[in-house]
């Protein structure tokens, strides 16, 4: 396998697991506040564009690692 694709493979799944975490922890402390609060559940602007900051820092980790991958093992 190239070193360019293995690097994007990588970066990929790296960024999913990041993705997934950081909406997790932020859905625990949003339920954790709804429930302190007595209030539904949502998430607020921070929250949102925490997330939005995430998935867009995870779009372009895939190819930060294959250009990575690439100048070291290619």
């Amino acid at each position: 396998m190239q070193a360019a694709l293995q690097g994007l493979l990588v970066g990929l799944g790296l960024g999913i697991v990041l993705v997934f975490f950081e909406y997790a922890m932020l859905n625990k402390e949003v339920k954790e506040r709804a429930k302190k609060y007595h209030r539904q559940a949502e998430f607020d602007v921070t929250e949102k564009r925490r997330i939005q900051s995430m998935v867009r820092f995870a779009l372009i980790l895939p190819f930060g690692f294959a250009a990575g991958f690439w100048l070291i093992w290619g």
